[in-house]
């Protein structure tokens, strides 16, 4: 389970992370940071990861795909990446945690996937944050977990969590 639901990057409480002495913040970039397979980033997800720092605040994404894709995307946003991370492995988000030198309780990862994104970080014992995917357009490996997700957090839900 998420610590936190939000639709949005853009609505995560930036102040709440301050006073959480959050000093990173990991992004999965597919459906989170931009549409699935679109190189695109829109202009105001761009202007609020140039607010990052004005909260102490430094991001890396953290991405299962390939370099290209994450490099391309990382520039933009003007922030360092792991690419082809196999989250939800541990290795994987002990890799961001060093790119961005924080420690497990300075840290939040910010996703659209229950069984990588927050199970990963839910592994590492990070603050977890699950934002509404962006798209309806995803890889079909993707679209197929998002069967078993929905089962899962009515089963959650119910079960008062």
């Amino acid at each position: 389970m998420p610590d936190l639901f939000v639709d949005s990057i853009m609505d995560i409480p930036l102040e709440l992370l301050t006073r959480k002495n959050t000093k990173g913040i990991i992004f999965d970039l597919d459906n989170t940071v931009t549409e699935w397979n679109n190189p695109e980033i829109k202009h105001e997800i761009l202007q609020w990861f140039h607010e990052l720092p004005q909260h102490g605040i430094t991001a890396c994404l953290l991405s299962n795909n390939k370099g290209p894709r994450v490099m391309d995307a990382a520039e933009k946003l003007g922030i360092p990446y792991v690419a082809k991370a196999t989250k939800p492995r541990r290795r994987a988000f002990r890799r961001a945690m060093e790119v961005l030198k924080t420690l497990p309780e300075e840290t939040v990862v910010v996703g659209d996937q229950i069984f990588t994104d927050i199970l990963g970080g839910n592994r590492m014992g990070l603050y977890t944050v699950l934002v509404s995917p962006i798209s309806k357009r995803e890889f079909i490996g993707t679209r197929m977990m998002r069967l078993v997700e929905r089962f899962a957090l009515r089963k959650l839900k119910k079960m008062g969590r």
